[in-house]
Parts: structure tokens; sequence; C-alpha cells
């Protein structure tokens, strides 16, 4: 099927409703509205397991119509791009499907649960585009223009060779015991714990401002909480400690993820993802030191970007906070006045402007399934060599 944009018109059907469903519906209604984009967006449909709270989120969000079916959605012609927020278990079998009906696929990050679910996810990508049709996996913090600025300082060589960089995620919203569990604590739902949803992000960070690959991991996993009270939901395991009201589930992931790392160019990395790191809310810190300087990149101050020239003359050395708000950043010039700064949900808009351009335009949208795939062999290597006493594990296929 050769892929189709009705016309002028992007149609967008949104296969789950949750967190990343808000964000995304956000992204879909501004992006329109304060960037000039190539296509019309729709927001055609929004697709749920439950009529009633599909409907509900397709009113509070402005889809025009909810579903149930998301075969049935793929399956209709007045879809053109298909937006996969679900859990992490429905990714590969929503995304294959809607690649091989010839829509455009969005996906939600990481790629997949699996190794071997990304694998065929790109392998289904790399088909459909033959077709024309696009797929993009969604590091929505890429689109941070601070970090897209730090991409830029690093490949124009403002800090050198790169020797060392640091690199965590830290929340905290998991440190009390008696939290209930949820689908993010079952493997076969999440695919992995802290490793996967936020350490994922850290990864993809590393290897898009640096413009490099992380070769090989030397990693550690650790779970602090193995039972938590079962409030509910599809697929949670659950035991019973005594009546009714004591039941617990079984936590089948990790609580945090640690990694030494080396890159395809010699650098050293070192990793961090935890969802215990109590204090912190949305930590997601980067650090890149080099021959001729330095970067550091806090997502709580996610405007700024330090930068230290190690060239300019002893006297007048030290960490330079630049303020990413010029119209001259990357999608700036599409907000407010400089040094009004932007937010979190800004990432997303930024994100649909540059995937519906690429449409448009017939070019392949970033990061790509293939970048998805190498995030996946990074995650999949640290959880091996973790489970083989933290041996060094390359990340090659």
């Amino acid at each position: 099927m050769t892929t189709s944009t009705g016309g002028q018109q992007l149609r967008v059907a949104m296969v789950g409703h949750g967190f990343m469903g808000a964000a995304h519906s956000q992204a879909w209604r501004v992006a329109p509205h304060f960037f000039d984009l190539p296509l019309e967006v729709r927001r055609s449909v929004v697709v749920g397991r439950d009529a009633g709270r599909a409907a509900a989120a397709a009113a509070k969000f402005g889809w025009e119509s909810s579903a149930t079916d998301w075969r049935e959605v793929i399956a209709r012609d007045d879809v053109d791009l298909v937006d996969v927020v679900a859990p992490g278990d429905a990714h590969a079998e929503v995304a294959i499907a809607a690649l091989e009906a010839g829509k455009h696929v969005l996906c939600e990050k990481p790629l997949g649960n699996t190794l071997a679910e990304a694998e065929a996810m790109n392998a289904a990508a790399e088909k459909a585009a033959a077709s024309g049709a696009k797929a993009m996996v969604g590091f929505s913090y890429r689109r941070v223009p601070a970090v897209a600025f730090a991409r830029q300082l690093v490949a124009e060589g403002a800090v050198g060779q790169v020797r060392q960089v640091r690199a965590s995620y830290l929340q905290d919203w998991l440190s009390d015991a008696s939290a209930p569990m949820t689908w993010r604590l079952d493997k076969e739902l999440a695919g992995s714990g802290a490793l996967g949803d936020i350490g994922a992000h850290a990864i993809d960070l590393v290897q898009h401002v640096l413009g490099t690959q992380i070769a090989q991991v030397s990693g550690l996993m650790h779970t602090f909480v193995t039972e938590r009270p079962l409030s509910g939901g599809r697929g949670l395991s659950a035991s019973s400690a005594g009546g009714a009201g004591d039941e617990v589930g079984k936590v089948t992931v990790d609580d945090a993820a640690m990694a030494m790392a080396r890159t395809t160019e010699g650098a050293l990395v070192s990793l961090e993802a935890s969802r215990f790191a109590t204090g912190r809310k949305n930590g997601l810190h980067l650090e890149v030191y080099g021959s001729d300087g330095a970067i550091v990149f806090d997502l709580e101050d996610m405007n700024v970007l330090d930068v230290y020239d190690a060239r300019e003359g002893a006297d007048r050395q030290g960490f330079k906070r630049v303020l990413v708000t010029e119209p001259e950043h990357p999608w700036m010039a599409g907000w407010w006045p400089a040094g009004h700064i932007i937010g979190y949900e800004h990432t997303f808009t930024h994100q649909v402007v540059d995937l519906v351009g690429d449409i448009a335009a017939g070019r392949q949208p970033t990061p790509s399934f293939a970048e998805g795939l190498q995030v996946q062999r990074v995650l999949d290597a640290l959880e091996r060599s973790a489970g083989e006493g933290s041996a060094w594990t390359p990340t090659s296929a």
C-alpha cells in the first residue's frame, strides 16, 4: 500500500491515552498554531481498551472520535499516521501492523520490550520505507533546545576530543515501599524497570549529543522492593499474603541500574537510572568533558546549558551559563521573546514539528527505528552484563 497524507492532511490515530497520551495530544494540538506545518494535522481518533475511558480521553484532549479496536483503526483509509503511546508490550504488535498497512508511525520509547521486538520493528520500518512510510521513535528530550544546542557545540568541536561523559536519570516516585503496583513494575508489560523507562533516555542523550554509539557496557541492576500492594490492572501478577486486602504484586523489574561504558571512539561513560533517588523528581543530567572544554545539562533547569571553554585565559576560565531562549537557538523562534522560558511539554511539540516536516518532505525522521534499535542493544547488553556479574558486554548485533 502506498502511503498517503490525504492531500494536504495528516490524519492521526493515537493508540493509548495515559500520561504519554496527554503529552502527545497537547503536541498535536499546539504545533499547528505556533509553527507553519506543511500538512494540516487532524486528530482523528484515539484508541483505548475501555470504550468509556477512550471516549472521555477523546473529549478531554480534543480528538474527533474514539475506538477500542486498534486493528480496525489501522485498516481505515482515513488514517495516515499511528501514534503508539500504549504500554511497552503493545509497541511491536501495533507498530509493525501499522507499517505493514502503509501508515507512518510514531512510537514511544523504548522501541520494544526486548531486543528481538526492536529488531522486528526496525525490519518492518525498513521494508515499509520502500512505499514511503516513515517511522520515528519518541525520544522527546532530543527536542529540548539546550540539548540540541549541546549537540551542535560538540559537533563544532567546542569541547575538543570527548574523553569522559556522565549521564544519569534520577526519580523518586517509587521510593515509598507502600506505593502500589503499576504496569511499569511488571516485566511482561514494561520490559524492564528504571533501565528501559528512564535509562533509555540517558543512553539516547549520550549517543545523540556525542554523535556516536556506546560500544560496550559493564552493568549492575537491583530491585529494592520486591512486592507491592496490588491495586489492580491488566496483567499484574498477584499472590495472597493473607485475606482480602493483603494481596501483593510481584515486582519483576529493576528499581535502579548503573553501568560503566565505552563509546566507539573510546570515551568513558557512566550511566545511572533510578526511581529510588529520594528527593529527585525528574533529574536527567548530562556532563560532557573534553580536551578543550565541557558541557553540563540538567533537565530540571532545562532552558540552561553550562559551557566551559578551557582555551580561554586562566584568569577568565569558568562555566558560562547560557540561557537557551534566543531565536537563533533550535525551535525557539516559534515561541516567546528571548528570556521567556519553555517547558517539558514543548519537547513533544518540537517532535511533531520535525516529524510532520520530514513526512511532507519525504525524509527519514530522526530518531529512526534504527536509532531506537541501537538504544535497545545497549539496554540488552547492560541487562545481560548485570546477569553475568557485571562482565564487559559488547552492544554490537
